[in-house]
This record gives C-alpha cells, structure tokens and sequence, in this order.
C-alpha cells in the first residue's frame, strides 16, 4: 500500500490569504487567537487515527506558542516552516525571502527543538514570479519543498508545474513536492486538501487519492488547516462574500471527514516521503 503525505498548515483563522485585504497584520495580537487550541484538536485526531504528520507552521505562530510547537513534535510530527507571517513569496525581494526563511526556521527550530528541513510557501505561491526562490532554499539547507499547486486557480497556481516530484535546482538536492492534483476529461483538478477538500462531496477527493495511488503509483500529498475544524471560530463581515462562503462553509463537517480519510488511506509525515521521491525526481 502506498503511504501517503499528510501536513497541515499551521495559521490563525485571521492569517489567511482571504482576509488579507480586509483584516490588517498590526491587528493580528488584538483579535481572539484560536490556533492553539484547532491545533491541539487535529493532535488528538491524529493520535486516535494513528498516524503522523508534517505540521508547516508560521514563525508567528511558534513564536507565541513555543508550547503547542514541543506537543507537535512529541507526538512524532514534523515541524517545517510556513514562513513567517503567511506574506506571500511573490511579495518578496529575494533578499526578504532569504530573511523570512531564516528568521521563521530560528523561530521554529528553538520553539520545537527539531531541525526545519522542510517548507511550504503560504498559499502556493511559488510559481513564474519567484525563479529565485528554489535556489534560495537550497542554498538555505531546506531539503524539499512543498509550495506549487499545478493547477489554475484565481489565488494561487502554476498550471505548468510537473504534478509530481521534482528538481527545480539542477546542482542541489532539493526536491518540489506538489500539492496533489488529478486528471479528469483532459483537465488537471485541484485534489489535495484544504477548501477544496471541505467544499466538495468526500467521495471526490476519494476518487482522486485513490487515481493518484492505484493509476500513477504516487503518493498524494494531501493538507489542510486548523482552522477548517473550528466552526464556532469568529465571523469577518467586511470581507468579500466569496471569500466568505469559501472560509465558512462545511466547517462542522471536516472534522469527520478527516477521520474517514485516515482510515481509507496510509499517511506519514512529508519528510518520509522527500527522499524517495528525490530519487524518482532524479
């Protein structure tokens, strides 16, 4: 049986790319923070699935939840950066993109005592624009990265990305780990996780695991974040109401979806998965 990758993406529900026009980072400390304990609740789902993870976390986060990063990796799961404040790669010089790896990976690092080989551009967002940003992390050490999603989408997407592994650096060890996508009528449909995963009917992204799995004879690499389990989390009227009926929908239902995933397939951490993949990549 094919193991899978399972991560999350560690954020509040205010640090999302949705409200990132409406709800402004100088009022991040004053809102009510709920990542501590949606990121306890999907621990405790994980240790009664059985399974471990990698848990791509915002420096942010760890730097004021040292506490929450030790219960991630005593529970056997990988810590890997998610960057700093969910700033988007393509948002930076390749100078700041150097400073925020290395500030979030100190964060992180000394929060949960584990080495961060491991990183994912919060939502997606290396693609076209950033041709520097893979050199960077090799150049930081980072084993594999997990930041493109091959597909066509209105916030995030590299639709010319390979779907599987591969080498964005020729002479460096690196390995891009896509988000999984699947095939359908000659299109390449979004299949890993997160609102796409909450919105659309379980069966499909069953379907989609189990083409990947049983037709290509890859891994998926699937994710989601604590927040998509929290439906008593606050409301953020101001925003767009697409951005709203994206955020809220189907939160109550996500939790037993995740434990039905658990259960139909094998999952472990991303780590586990870089290196074999690295010498498919090859």
């Amino acid at each position: 049986m094919i193991r899978n990758a399972l991560s999350v993406d560690v954020e509040d529900w205010f640090q999302v790319g949705a409200f990132e026009r409406t709800i402004r980072r100088d009022d991040w400390d004053s809102l009510t923070h709920r990542v501590e304990r949606n990121t306890d609740a999907v621990l405790e789902l994980f240790d009664a699935a059985g399974v471990t993870a990698t848990f791509f976390t915002l420096g942010w986060v760890a730097e004021r939840y040292p506490a929450l990063l030790r219960r991630i990796g005593a529970a056997g799961h990988e810590v890997a950066s998610h960057g700093y404040d969910h700033a988007r790669v393509f948002t930076f010089t390749p100078e700041q993109f150097r400073a925020d790896l290395r500030k979030s990976r100190a964060i992180l690092e000394d929060a949960s005592g584990q080495a961060v080989t491991g990183y994912r551009a919060p939502s997606f967002s290396i693609d076209p624009r950033t041709p520097w940003a893979h050199r960077i992390l090799a150049e930081e050490g980072y084993r594999y990265s997990s930041s493109v999603a091959p597909i066509r989408h209105d916030h995030y997407g590299w639709p010319d990305s390979p779907r599987f592994a591969w080498k964005p650096v020729k002479d460096a060890p690196l390995v891009e780990l896509p988000v999984t996508t699947a095939r359908l009528a000659g299109r390449t449909l979004a299949a890993g996780g997160g609102g796409f995963f909450r919105l659309l009917p379980y069966g499909f992204s069953h379907w989609a695991i189990r083409q990947v799995n049983g037709q290509e004879n890859r891994p998926a690499i699937f994710y989601f974040h604590p927040w998509e389990i929290d439906a008593g989390q606050p409301r953020v009227a101001g925003a767009p109401l697409r951005s709203r009926v994206r955020h809220y929908s189907n939160l109550s239902a996500m939790a037993g979806k995740l434990r039905r995933l658990t259960r139909d397939f094998a999952w472990s951490r991303v780590d586990a998965l870089a290196d074999q993949e690295a010498e498919r990549a090859s």
